[in-house]
């Protein structure tokens, strides 16, 4: 039996597609399931069980059979999110409790951390844990997934084996009902297919011109090997990048969404609004050697071929 939390968001049911395709049913959906169009994204897929994430610590008790593994990608991702108590609830203290639950029942994790813990990035984009409690993420989001990470760092019992994974900017089919916390790539497809165009924010940054602004894109099908790798491989706990190791353009990814239209490039620019012009990234990258050295050897997929991927399923 493998959990996985999150279910009927865009990472996770990614990876339960996947791990359907590799063969594995026995599959137990933690989420809320009150948003229709989300539960679209688990319409198909083999799962054994739907759980309410709100009663998940009670049903998990009461099972006899072996839990193989568990995935925790649930959290709240809204990075404007102000309210440091329900982050704090949600992203902070429930992982806790899970962290505590795989300790006691011998359960191997994998939980999602984020890139936003980085912040603008005064401290590099190097995943050494001796660095995080350093970093000053931009956001309470951003906050709430760092306190994780510092926590279970600081534990001296943990599951015989665990990983956290700072996602970057992950793309991909199954965030359409993410509304403003979908990828550029979504809200381009949208605006070029509505209006023809695509605007892009000025930068305000001297050492970038507009539209170079830089971010690592990485996509779903990425993200979700990575960590299918890693529950077979079970070893070498700790925080790992999880990016595509190669920062792009806001012009390169929009330009690749142009071609995979057939649509002809109008790229236009606006500010960016005042009130997150101070906290505005203008470049993000992984750097993917900690991953890599513990022996994942998967090549990432470049950007222009994901984002053409991905509009040919968007279109179906």
């Amino acid at each position: 039996m493998i959990i996985v939390t999150g279910a009927a968001g865009f990472i996770a049911s990614n990876l339960i597609k996947r791990l359907n395709e590799d063969g594995f049913k026995h599959l137990i959906a933690v989420d809320k399931f009150d948003n229709s169009l989300k539960n679209k994204n688990i319409e198909g897929l083999k799962i054994t069980q739907k759980v309410d994430r709100n009663n998940f610590f009670e049903w998990i008790e009461e099972q006899k059979e072996e839990i193989e593994f568990i995935f925790h990608i649930g959290a709240r991702t809204d990075t404007a999110e102000f309210d440091r108590e329900l982050l704090y609830q949600l992203n902070t203290d429930y992982t806790k409790k899970i962290w505590e639950l795989c300790i006691r029942k011998q359960i191997p994790l994998v939980y999602a951390s984020s890139a936003a813990t980085y912040g603008l990035g005064e401290m590099g984009y190097k995943d050494d844990e001796a660095l995080i409690p350093q970093l000053k993420p931009l956001n309470a989001y951003g906050d709430s997934k760092n306190e994780f990470d510092i926590w279970a760092l600081q534990q001296k019992e943990k599951p015989f084996f665990w990983a956290g994974l700072k996602f970057f900017n992950v793309y991909g089919p199954g965030e359409y009902h993410k509304g403003r916390m979908a990828s550029v790539i979504m809200h381009a497809y949208k605006q070029i297919k509505e209006t023809g165009a695509m605007k892009l924010f000025r930068s305000h940054n001297p050492n970038f011109k507009d539209g170079e602004q830089m971010r690592d894109f990485v996509y779903v099908k990425d993200v979700v090997d990575v960590m299918i790798w890693l529950m077979h491989h079970r070893k070498n706990s700790g925080i790992y990048n999880l990016g595509s190791g190669t920062a792009r353009t806001f012009v390169d990814l929009v330009k690749a969404v142009f071609k995979s239209m057939d649509m002809p490039e109008k790229i236009s620019f606006i500010d960016t609004p005042a009130d997150i012009r101070d906290k505005y990234q203008y470049f993000t990258e992984a750097d993917m050697r900690k991953l890599k050295g513990i022996g994942y050897k998967n090549p990432f997929t470049p950007l222009e071929e994901g984002v053409k991927d991905y509009i040919k399923k968007i279109k179906l």
